[in-house]
């Protein structure tokens, strides 16, 4: 599909608390772009359901008959629409800093995500994600109420393509370990990114049990690409 011949409309321009963000109408479909660079859009999003959906297959934690998943990042919902589509997920929280983005999921996004924030599983935090990875990962040794069957790091395009900086830190061995540490034994962290990354994935191999690479092709004909990083199951 020719998305390129498609007429652009802007719907809004705002500043957020770390950047510019526009939202445009291309066709019948949405874009967000964030500083000058295209973050997202309604018309791709295959991608991250598939690594949410594969992060579920590939659980591993014994005795465990029902997840809570944590996502850095609401984008425009494909993510969370994943996750609640498992009737094993009972709880999915998702942070998101900028209130524009929550607002135009509300106002926009409903009709491709299907709601997914009217969904009584979801929580919503309006913090930075490292944050709540930070204080997630201090509680994980006393607290294992705190952890998760799977986070999904959906904050940036990879670690080599950053639209903020301080995104870095996701893909950091500090931001890995907190956030190996966030997991159940036997869960799985998933990483999008626009390309495959082998700095990246040898990081995670140095973090993580089991690491692989996928990728799916959009709707674009351009392939969206996801990292699997299990925790290593305790004997």
């Amino acid at each position: 599909m020719n998305w390129s011949g498609k007429t652009v409309q802007v719907i809004e321009r705002t500043m957020g608390l770390e950047g510019e963000f526009q939202l445009q109408r291309r066709g019948s479909e949405y874009e967000i772009i964030y500083n000058g660079v295209f973050i997202m859009a309604t018309y791709n999003g295959a991608s991250e359901r598939a690594a949410v959906r594969d992060a579920l297959k590939n659980i591993s934690s014994p005795g465990h008959v029902s997840y809570k998943i944590l996502i850095g990042g609401l984008g425009v919902g494909y993510s969370l629409r994943e996750a609640l589509d498992s009737d094993k997920v009972t709880e999915v929280t998702v942070a998101e800093l900028e209130p524009a983005i929550i607002r135009w999921n509300k106002d926009y996004f409903q009709q491709y995500n299907n709601c997914a924030l009217n969904d009584p599983r979801t929580v919503l935090i309006k913090s930075n994600f490292r944050d709540i990875l930070d204080q997630k990962s201090a509680e994980a040794s006393n607290s294992p109420a705190s952890l998760f069957h799977v986070v999904m790091i959906d904050t940036d395009n990879g670690s080599s393509w950053l639209s903020l900086p301080s995104n870095e830190y996701f893909y950091s061995t500090v931001g890995l370990k907190n956030i190996n540490a966030c997991l159940h034994a036997g869960g799985v962290a998933c990483f999008w990114c626009s390309c495959r990354e082998e700095p990246l994935e040898n990081r995670l191999k140095e973090i993580f049990h089991r690491v692989s690479f996928h990728s799916v092709v959009e709707r674009t004909g351009q392939e969206g690409c996801y990292y699997l990083a299990e925790k290593r199951s305790e004997v």
